[in-house]
């Protein structure tokens, strides 16, 4: 084990990582495991500077997505949803996940499993623990990266992430592997960082689980009047569609919201002279795998830039 820390504790990163060895086999994790996860760890400073950079300027809705969305992104994620046409629709249908978002989902995370990090998984996570701003998230996200060795889905050598340690061409957090992960070709292995059908299933059951619902759309961009009361929005509060109608919210183009018995919450991302949305639940559920709005409208954006045009499969 090697790397040097520089943050503030009374303890070396060695020292510490000893306890954090300690604990893993306190919690019934196979001290082989763990003592072969360690012996490459190491501190990593790129995480601790990461974790606490700044942004340069304020970034607003409409500088971030042709930056998170450009236009070669929409061209690539249209040809990957037309190269993986039939699986996509096969774990779309069985998970009820409309297979574009599946395909804006990891577009958006890892441009289309390309960008899926380049740091060992151990030390990302004992460093960012060690670190100790979030010492409890990141220490639990360890020891679930441990148990994940533990179960043989991937090897030491291959166990590669972001600098804070998601994971594979979804990003996933140790937990929400355990969580969520798939062995869609049913191989043994909840492969998310090289195999498609597990990939694309992960991120499938993800949705599911969290409550996707396929029979409606993630929402819309919408109009507010000028004395729109801002105390309103927000992703935790919600209101019938025709409650939104009589507080003035219309269709972007000014037509009159659906007659549809759905709640939904106002999002304004930026402030009212931005881009506001009416957020269904399913816009809901994106803020689940990442609470950001501007994520999740970067999800919905590219989402449905896959399907329209309406693509031709032969």
């Amino acid at each position: 084990m090697t790397g040097y820390a520089t943050t503030e504790r009374d303890i070396s990163f060695t020292q510490y990582v000893d306890t954090l060895k300690q604990e893993a086999t306190e919690l019934g994790i196979d001290p082989t495991t763990v003592e072969n996860a360690f012996q490459k760890a190491e501190f990593l400073q790129r995480s601790v500077s990461s974790d606490k950079q700044q942004p340069e300027f304020k970034m607003t809705l409409d500088t971030y997505i042709p930056r998170a969305v450009p236009e070669w992104k929409v061209k690539q994620a249209r040809e990957a949803y037309k190269k993986h046409y039939k699986l996509l629709h096969k774990i779309g249908d069985e998970y009820g996940v409309q297979p574009s978002f599946i395909v804006a989902l990891w577009g958006i995370e890892t441009n289309f499993g390309r960008l899926t990090g380049r740091h060992y998984v151990i030390s990302s996570l004992a460093t960012m623990a060690y670190e100790g701003r979030r010492e409890a998230l990141f220490k639990k996200q360890l020891f679930a990266a441990l148990t994940i060795l533990e179960q043989g889905h991937i090897s030491q050598d291959k166990f590669i992430g972001s600098w804070a340690g998601a994971m594979g061409q979804v990003q996933f957090m140790p937990t929400s592997y355990l969580n969520y992960a798939v062995d869609y070709d049913g191989d043994g292995k909840k492969d998310i960082w090289n195999t498609p059908a597990d990939v694309f299933a992960s991120a499938a059951n993800y949705l599911k689980t969290e409550g996707w619902d396929s029979r409606h759309i993630w929402g819309r961009q919408v109009t507010i009047p000028d004395d729109f009361d801002t105390n309103l929005a927000g992703i935790k509060q919600q209101k019938s569609l025709a409650e939104w109608q009589a507080l003035g919210v219309r269709r972007y183009e000014g037509q009159d919201l659906p007659n549809v018995d759905l709640q939904a919450s106002i999002v304004i991302p930026d402030d009212k002279n931005g881009r506001v949305y009416l957020a269904y639940n399913n816009y809901k559920v994106l803020m689940h795998w990442n609470r950001s709005y501007y994520f999740a409208t970067a999800v919905t954006y590219l989402s449905e830039r896959i399907m329209s045009p309406k693509i031709v499969v032969e």
